[in-house]
């Protein structure tokens, strides 16, 4: 694993993804990206790995593209695009791997490294923590960011952040629905971890049923969402873990899981 990022799972079934490059804000370079989509793709064929973790290395959670890079490249239409598109890709990489991710965020989290928490399943961050989508105010509209910040908070809030770029702290990131909980800095961790054992706890098998149809339904109306769900439960209830969960259930006892 490259130096840019390190992965760690442990005995219960929690990978740990941590962006290491605190001296460059975490910046989502060219470099950066790649080392978190192989990560990602790594992750994803671990049957060891029940749910992910990403967090990050000092004091800036994620600063966003690299600035510096993109001015050296300013001329280089292919980098720019070839850039966003390795991003986009990233992002979608966590939308649609198996297991759920959880992003634990502490200090600053702006631009690109805002749509990496929005692009997370769920997010925690320390009362400390803030967030932006500042493109607007140097003149590069956060456009990619938009796409999954769009699809966690109400337009207008949305909206609000991408046209003023203004930072707004962890408590109103938690109001509109960035993120799920705003924690102490000293629990943090506990909260995180905590969460994500709960989570590591259940089936893989239905986790993995219920992340892919819970982002494929949202796109579609109404509908044609319940037509798919039923199929989805349909599905899900003749598979092992759902026989198990069941009949342990009625029984009383605690489910033997298979992850199948």
């Amino acid at each position: 694993m490259t130096n840019l990022l390190t992965q760690v799972t442990n005995d219960k079934g929690i990978t740990t993804l941590t962006l290491n490059q605190p001296e460059r804000r975490n910046s989502l370079s060219l470099d950066m990206l790649y080392a978190l989509g192989d990560a990602l793709s790594d992750v994803a064929t671990n049957e060891s790995s029940r749910v992910v973790v990403l967090s990050a290395a000092g004091r800036v959670f994620c600063a966003g593209h690299d600035l510096k890079e993109i001015r050296g490249q300013f001329d280089s239409y292919a980098f720019q695009k070839k850039l966003f598109e390795k991003c986009s890709e990233v992002m979608q990489q966590i939308v649609h791997l198996p297991q759920p991710v959880i992003a634990r965020v502490a200090g600053v989290a702006t631009a690109a490294g805002c749509q990496l928490v929005a692009s997370c399943d769920l997010a925690v961050a320390e009362k400390g923590a803030r967030f932006a989508t500042p493109g607007v105010n140097i003149g590069l509209f956060c456009s990619t960011p938009m796409v999954a910040l769009s699809r966690n908070v109400s337009r207008k809030h949305a909206m609000e952040m991408l046209l003023t770029g203004d930072m707004i702290d962890a408590e109103r990131a938690e109001r509109i629905g960035l993120v799920n909980r705003v924690v102490e800095q000293d629990l943090l961790d506990e909260t995180v971890y905590s969460m994500a054992a709960t989570i590591a706890g259940k089936s893989a098998h239905t986790l993995n049923v219920g992340k892919t149809a819970f982002y494929r339904q949202l796109e579609m109306p109404l509908g044609e969402a319940y037509d798919y769900t039923a199929e989805v439960m349909a599905s899900n209830v003749v598979s092992h873990d759902a026989k198990e969960g069941i009949s342990a259930f009625l029984d009383k006892r605690q489910p033997e899981w298979r992850h199948k």
